[in-house]
């Protein structure tokens, strides 16, 4: 018999079955990822999106909002009967609600947290390299390519925590001397919304921070003339101030 945190004959434990939304959606169930319908997706997406039990008649209306409340239902019906059978267990469906089954992880719930933390303690230092990927996870879209209002709104609301998740990341990652990742940190936020300007002052503070003094007045030169070029104005006061020193020294 095998104890706890042991498995018999050798064999691994079995994963717990993970919805993935940011980059891209896909199931995993012990493997490689399931082949399901489109409407199964996004009868997945929607109960990881919403995170708790959700009535049938709410999600057939969210779901095919043109569709006949008849219809909608038989649409619902379908997406669950088209479930394969390993995936049908990440629903706990009942004659009222649906929701997503205990133990199934979403690594969307994970990363909010992540931001959230993040966020909450941006000026605490941190003194080692962030853990693999945690900027690449922050760098991903929510459900890329989905149109729907449902995702759409979500999206945008993950899209607002990251880039803050990731500027302050870089600000605390620059108070501990880690340069390098500070930087790769802001160039992700500036790579996820150029014209945003709090992640370009992230990465000039990072410039700065290092003694890389002409990187720093070449990233608020560029950023300047991006900014004259699309919108038609000029950087901020508070931007300004960050180089304004600098100039002065390289005039002198």
């Amino acid at each position: 018999m095998a104890v706890e945190g042991e498995t018999a004959f050798g064999l691994e434990p079995l994963r717990p079955p993970l919805i993935s939304l940011l980059g891209g959606f896909s199931v995993a169930i012990d493997g490689p990822p399931v082949s399901l319908a489109e409407g199964s997706q996004r009868l997945l997406a929607f109960l990881a999106l919403r995170g708790r039990p959700v009535k049938r008649q709410a999600v057939a209306g969210i779901l095919w909002p043109m569709a006949p409340d008849v219809q909608g239902a038989a649409s619902l019906r379908s997406a669950l009967a088209r479930l394969p059978e390993g995936a049908r267990a990440l629903v706990d469906a009942s004659t009222r609600e649906l929701g997503l089954s205990s133990g199934v992880s979403v690594d969307l719930w994970a990363a909010r947290a992540l931001a959230r933390d993040l966020v909450a303690t941006p000026r605490t230092p941190i003194a080692t390299d962030p853990l693999p990927g945690t900027i690449r996870t922050l760098s991903a879209d929510l459900l890329p390519d989905w149109y729907d209002d449902w995702v759409v709104v979500e999206a945008e609301g993950w899209r607002q925590l990251r880039l803050h998740a990731l500027e302050a990341l870089a600000e605390r990652l620059t108070t501990g001397r880690r340069f390098g990742c500070a930087s790769a940190s802001a160039v992700a936020a500036v790579r996820a919304e150029p014209l945003r300007e709090s992640p370009r002052a992230a990465l000039i503070r990072v410039h700065i921070a290092e003694g890389n003094r002409s990187e720093a007045l070449r990233e608020f030169a560029g950023y300047s003339e991006l900014l004259k070029d699309e919108l038609g104005v000029e950087p901020t006061d508070r931007l300004r101030s960050l180089v304004d020193d600098l100039s002065s020294e390289r005039r002198d």
